[in-house]
C-alpha cells in the first residue's frame, strides 16, 4: 500500500470516529432536558426559574444533585419507628388548630429528623438534605421547602408572615413528603421515588 492511501484511510477512520462522537454527544444533550424533566417533575421547573430561565444552568445543577445523591440508599423504617413518627405527625396536625406557627416548626423539625434517619444528610445541613431529597422525592420536596421557610420566618420572630391558610397549605404539602418518607402512602420503597433512572 502506498503512503498516500494509508494516510487517506487514517483520515477517513478519524472522521468517522469524530462523527460518531458528535452524534452521541448531541443525542445525550437532547435527552438531558426531557430526562431531567421526567425525573424531577416540578423541581425541574423550580430550578429553571431559580436560574432566571437558563435551562442549561438548571440542568447542570440538577445533574450535580444526581451525581452527589443518586446512589443514596434509604434506610427502611421499622414498624415501631413508622408508628412513632405517625403519632408525632398526628400531634402536629392537632396542634395546628391552636398554634399554627408552632405546628409548622414541629413539622419542619420532624421532616428533617425522619430524612436523617432514612439516610439523607443531617437536617443541620438543610440545603444538602433538600438537594438529596429532591433527587429521590422530587414530586413532594417543595412541601418541605415551604414548611422550612415558614418555620424559619416564625423562628426569626417575623411579625408579618404566612397567613393560616398558607401555613395549612404548606403543611398539606409537607404531609405528602412525610408519607413518602414513612411509607404511609403506599410502598415505602416506591412511593414518591423518581420516575426515571
Amino acid at each position: 500500500m502506498s503512503t498516500g492511501l494509508i494516510i487517506l484511510l487514517v483520515v477517513i477512520v478519524a472522521l468517522l470516529v469524530v462523527a460518531a462522537l458528535v452524534t452521541v454527544l448531541i443525542g445525550r444533550r437532547g435527552d438531558a432536558g426531557p430526562g431531567l424533566k421526567r425525573r424531577f417533575g416540578p423541581e425541574y421547573e423550580r430550578a429553571v426559574a431559580a436560574h432566571d430561565g437558563d435551562t442549561q444552568a438548571a440542568e447542570r445543577e440538577l445533574n450535580e444533585r444526581v451525581e452527589r445523591h443518586g446512589d443514596l440508599r434509604e434506610r427502611p423504617l421499622a414498624r415501631e419507628e413508622r408508628d412513632r413518627y405517625t403519632a408525632r405527625w398526628t400531634s402536629v396536625q392537632e396542634h395546628f388548630v391552636e398554634s399554627p406557627r408552632q405546628a409548622v416548626a414541629e413539622a419542619d423539625q420532624l421532616l428533617g429528623e425522619i430524612a436523617a434517619v432514612r439516610g439523607y444528610p443531617d437536617g443541620g445541613r438543610y440545603d444538602e438534605q433538600l438537594a438529596a431529597l429532591s433527587v429521590h422525592h422530587a414530586d413532594h420536596v417543595d412541601g418541605y421547602r415551604r414548611i422550612h421557610r415558614m418555620a424559619g420566618a416564625a423562628g426569626a420572630g417575623a411579625a408579618t408572615g404566612a397567613g393560616t391558610e398558607e401555613m395549612r397549605s404548606a403543611l398539606v404539602g409537607a404531609h405528602e413528603l412525610f408519607d413518602d418518607l414513612t411509607g404511609a402512602g403506599g410502598d415505602a420503597a416506591e412511593s414518591g421515588r423518581h420516575r426515571a433512572a
